[in-house]
């Protein structure tokens, strides 16, 4: 790719023209989800450029906003086709493309949850990132994955370590499957996205972020920046992270701003390419961390930008990692002859836990640094304004101001908030927060403190303005001393000799003295002993200058030891473990090698999948064997037998000995809120086939149940059902038939009790149903109480369509009888409204007339 796009800067001008400014138009304002605000553009105007996606420099994909929902509804389709249930996360796996889009709000329109992770990038980290991306599968519990065809073989290696991936699929696939439109009835609360967090300083926690969260995190960057369907972002930033999906594309979709975005590796190939962008599309609004902006000094040559006219560039954010003066400065004199405005450039402070961000600097001010002394805040944790020609003092960046509506402090390590300068935790709150991480219980119990949340990083606030200075893991206390990483790393890779950026600096135990050791790990491709040598020693003389202590250890590496997450942060833990494990300098594993080791990881659990799908079969033929023995038996003793109650005890005892010997015999309870000699209409869910054989194995004998009249033509079944006393009804909702309606209410008058499925099917999808009136309007006429009753397992068990049964647990909840207030139509809605709440808390499963998002049972407390 970098071959294809390098050349002379001639190559990089465009062949198309730029289009003139859109009309400006309004912004969904009254949207509760990033569904409902992409649904109000798409029926305002749907041929209204959204996306232009830059490939080489002569190629533009220009995507609208009614071709990103006809993309989406594909992909939707095909995930439905695919059996995707409500609330079920899905892995995106694509690089910056048109896939990635329609797959993101196809996900959010079949009901699941996305999940962006990254594709692999380099050839020597390819099992490394394979396993870091199976552990965020993992605990997503992905049913599918959704990437390119090309990286489909590294989802194959990823499914093996997976137990709950069972497709691996490309967008283009699924929207083979298109067929009409779907719309989800998804609230503000239901979950919009899964965001990992980076793994900087340890295991990537999946951060859970309802549609509220985003949009409040969305309109309260918009309104910092006074953001309008004019402005332009320009982006080059991933996709799978925070900054580039929330803060660039999903931003601009809400306020409707053209969209243009180019892959992160032709920014990284050719820098130029993102200010030229800028440029020719008159981009107002674009970010990103500030080693951009330091690659832009150190690789951009002025001929390859002669002509360049940045003025249109309104606000340049810098965030993702640590601001420094120097870039910055540099950035702000090289750029301002080519119309660059040093007050745009706007640093800012965000993490996944606030959807993305959390301040900002004051839009059109510039940055704004904090020189103090380093030894004051070392040691006593203030920050202490520095003089001016104090040589060892330290350099931090305002982070500006919260949010509207956000809120941050300063806390000790008892919780207590500090006053101004004075170093400690950082917490926040506001509308943005996370609901917590997903399947982390007790990672999610350490984020919260009293209501505020902990975001792991120090800091300080000066004159109502935050500073942050490092993150709380990686600060290294060495002789009463805290020592902060970032700093040392960058001014370590300013040196000659040091590759920029690729510096880890961390603490290791030094078990003999009872205090850390600091060691400084740097790239460098010098081979020479002697130049090593030297290189060694003015690390060691730099970093005792800065931090007033030598490092215990000075390691130079060769290119790409020092590992880096996603998104570019050091991950200084993981550098930690090459260094205490002796790996550090070792060449990276061929690429068979990694293979090879891939495929032995995957072993153990494909073995274990083989002998689960083997144990599954066993049971699937075991389940059928006794089912079609006993069924036989079971018809001729209830034809057979002559009296009414005695049939009841045969099927009733039948349906006991079955259910055991399959040992998936339910646990019942609430068994006490049925009367003896009283009758009731017992309504229920409707899960699977085996409802029926559950219910009758747990009812008294004085129950029967209604079925369809269809039910009555069929040679064996029809016979079987009336010696059981079974009532036949057109359909469900005798409300529509009175011959029907006065059937069932003659039966009740008679005593007898009646089992009704108030759904009136199922099929595999979770999920309780609207209920029919039926069951209701013969209550509320009778007066006979309803009696809700929620089951549980039996789709698990045994899926509609599907004759495979798996094993299973079973429940069978009784409920309090109601009964209805009146003998009117509206008693009988009321009678109903109710029974289905009762019904839906009973049977544990999603309601599906609002069809809810969130992932069952991972909200916090």
């Amino acid at each position: 790719y970098a071959l294809a796009t390098a050349g002379p800067a001639t190559a990089l001008e465009p062949k198309w023209t730029v289009p003139e400014p859109e009309v400006t138009t309004a912004a969904p304002e009254e949207a509760e989800t990033l569904l409902e605000a992409l649904a109000f553009h798409v029926a305002a105007h749907p041929d209204r450029p959204h996306i232009r996606l830059l490939g080489t420099p002569d190629e533009e994909q220009v995507i609208s906003y009614g071709d990103l929902w006809r993309g989406a509804q594909g992909v939707a389709s095909g995930l439905r086709e695919k059996d995707l249930t409500h609330g079920a996360a899905v892995g995106i796996m694509l690089p910056t493309s048109a896939d990635f889009f329609h797959a993101f709000f196809g996900v959010l329109l079949a009901g699941g949850v996305p999940v962006p992770i990254y594709p692999p990038l380099r050839r020597a980290q390819i099992a490394e990132h394979l396993r870091r991306q199976a552990g965020i599968l993992r605990n997503a519990e992905v049913p599918a994955l959704i990437t390119t065809a090309q990286a489909r073989p590294f989802g194959r290696l990823i499914r093996a370590q997976v137990p709950s991936l069972k497709a691996i699929v490309t967008a283009g696939e699924l929207q083979e499957f298109a067929n009409g439109e779907l719309r989800p009835q998804i609230g503000a609360e239901g979950l919009a996205l899964v965001q990992y967090t980076s793994g900087s300083t340890g295991d990537p926690k999946g951060v859970m972020l309802s549609h509220a969260k985003l949009l409040a995190n969305i309109r309260g960057l918009a309104q910092a920046f006074r953001v309008t369907s004019q402005d332009v972002v320009v982006s080059w930033l991933p996709l799978y992270h925070d900054m580039g999906l929330i803060g660039t594309w999903l931003g601009s979709l809400v306020y409707a701003c053209p969209f243009v975005v180019m892959p992160p590796l032709a920014f990284l190939a050719r820098p130029e390419r993102w200010l030229w962008a800028i440029h020719r599309y008159r981009g107002t609004l674009s970010a990103a961390p500030n080693f951009a902006y330091e690659l832009c000094l150190r690789k951009i040559d002025d001929r390859d930008i002669e002509g360049l006219d940045l003025s249109s560039w309104r606000m340049a954010g810098n965030g993702a990692e640590r601001v420094s003066r120097a870039t910055v400065t540099r950035f702000s004199q090289r750029f301002s002859k080519f119309g660059f405005q040093p007050q745009a450039l706007t640093p800012m402070y965000g993490l996944a836990e606030s959807s993305v961000a959390l301040t900002t600097s004051p839009l059109g001010r510039g940055p704004r640094f904090d020189r103090v002394v380093r030894r004051a805040l070392a040691s006593e944790a203030r920050a202490i304004p520095a003089e001016r020609d104090d040589p060892q003092a330290a350099d931090f960046a305002s982070c500006g101001i919260p949010l509207p509506g956000h809120e941050v402090r300063i806390v000790d390590t008892a919780g207590r908030e500090l006053g101004d300068r004075q170093e400690g935790l950082l917490q926040f709150r506001g509308p943005s927060a996370t609901l917590g991480y997903l399947r982390a219980p007790q990672e999610t119990a350490k984020l919260m403190q009293d209501g505020w949340l902990n975001t792991g990083d120090t800091g300080y606030v000066a004159g109502g303005e935050l500073y942050v200075t490092g993150r709380m893991k990686d600060i290294i206390v060495r002789a009463g001393r805290n020592l902060y990483p970032d700093e040392l790393e960058d001014a370590v890779g300013d040196l000659d000799g040091v590759r920029k950026g690729r510096v880890a600096v961390f603490a290791v135990e030094d078990p003999t003295a009872g205090t850390e050791r600091m060691v400084v790990l740097a790239e460098t491709r010098l081979r020479d002993s002697g130049e090593r040598d030297d290189l060694r020693s003015k690390i060691v003389r730099l970093v005792a200058d800065l931090a007033s202590i030598p490092p215990d250890d000075v390691v130079l590496a060769p290119p790409r030891t020092v590992l880096k997450t996603d998104n570019g942060k050091v991950r200084r833990s993981a550098c930690r473990t090459l260094y205490e494990t002796g790996r550090i300098g070792r060449p990276p594993p061929a690429l068979w090698q990694q293979f090879l080791g891939l495929v032995r990881a995957s072993a153990r659990p494909q073995i274990r999948r083989w002998k689960q799908a083997l144990s599954a079969g066993f049971y699937a033929v075991a389940f059928q064997t006794v089912y079609r023995l006993m069924s036989p038996f079971v018809v001729f003793c209830v034809v057979a037998f002559p009296g009414l109650r005695a049939r009841r005890w045969v099927i009733r005892f039948a349906a006991r000995v079955m259910l055991r010997l399959l040992r998936i015999a339910p646990v019942v309870r609430g068994l006490e809120h049925i009367s003896a000699g009283r009758s009731y209409i017992l309504v229920t869910n409707h899960a699977s086939f085996l409802d029926s054989l559950v219910l009758t194995a747990a009812l008294p004998l004085t129950f029967a149940f209604v079925a369809k009249r269809e039910l009555m033509k069929s040679p064996v079944g029809g016979p079987f059902l009336r010696r059981l006393g079974t009532a036949f009804v057109e359909r469900f909702d005798p409300a529509g038939g009175v011959e029907d309606t006065q059937r069932l209410i003659k039966s009740l008058e008679t005593g007898e009790s009646l089992v009704m499925f108030a759904e009136g099917t199922f099929d595999r999808r979770p999920g309780l149903r609207p209920f029919h009136m039926g069951a209701f309007v013969a209550a509320a006429e009778t007066g006979v109480p309803v009696l809700p009753v929620g089951i549980s397992g039996t789709r698990a068990i045994l899926r509609g369509n599907s004759n495979f049964a798996r094993w299973g647990q079973i429940g069978v909840s009784f409920g309090p009888a109601v009964e209805a207030q009146g003998a009117n139509w509206a008693a009988a809605l009321a009678l109903r409204d109710q029974a289905r709440a009762a019904v839906l808390a009973l049977c544990g499963e999603p309601d599906l007339i609002s069809e809810p998002t969130l992932i069952a049972a991972t909200r916090p407390s």
